[in-house]
């Protein structure tokens, strides 16, 4: 479930980051709508990082790594 919510977090960031990009070809700097894709983008993002922090601290993320 919590890898589920993770995936979905980075979907909507990457989904908020080409919305930023079309506001910032389409609006040429007249609004505010960029600011609020990467306002929106930053928010998820922190989410995100916050959701894996948990999973490794729960125990239901592990590390694989050989190191």
């Amino acid at each position: 479930m919590l890898k589920a919510a993770i995936v979905l977090m980075l979907l909507a960031t990457v989904v908020s980051l080409f919305s930023g990009l079309f506001f910032l070809v389409k609006d040429e700097g007249k609004s505010n709508r960029l600011v609020n894709a990467l306002t929106v983008r930053v928010t998820l993002a922190a989410i995100t990082l916050g959701l894996v922090t948990w999973g490794l601290y729960s125990g239901q993320l592990v590390s694989h790594a050989p190191w």
